[in-house]
């Protein structure tokens, strides 16, 4: 399974545990910075990417969003939902 997570910083220790505890499950995990990913909202297929590439075949979304970044976080999500 492919599970991204939304954090910050891959060096926080809460995200740490959350990578360490996929890997032991056989999961795919990758951590993105939510504040870097760009969202392309196009009819029938949105998508996101991030440093350039295309992030595809998520099958699973965990945000670790900070309140001060709570609105453009929630729009990373609802795009991956779509």
């Amino acid at each position: 399974m492919k599970i991204v997570i939304l954090s910050r910083s891959q060096k926080l220790h809460s995200t740490k545990r959350l990578v360490e505890a996929g890997h032991k499950r056989n999961h795919e995990m990758l951590v993105l910075d939510h504040l870097k990913c760009v969202l392309v909202i196009e009819q029938g297929r949105p998508h996101i990417f991030y440093n350039g590439k295309e992030i595809t075949g998520v099958e699973a979304v965990i945000p670790r969003i900070g309140s001060s970044v709570t609105f453009y976080g929630t729009a990373v999500v609802r795009q991956f939902e779509m």
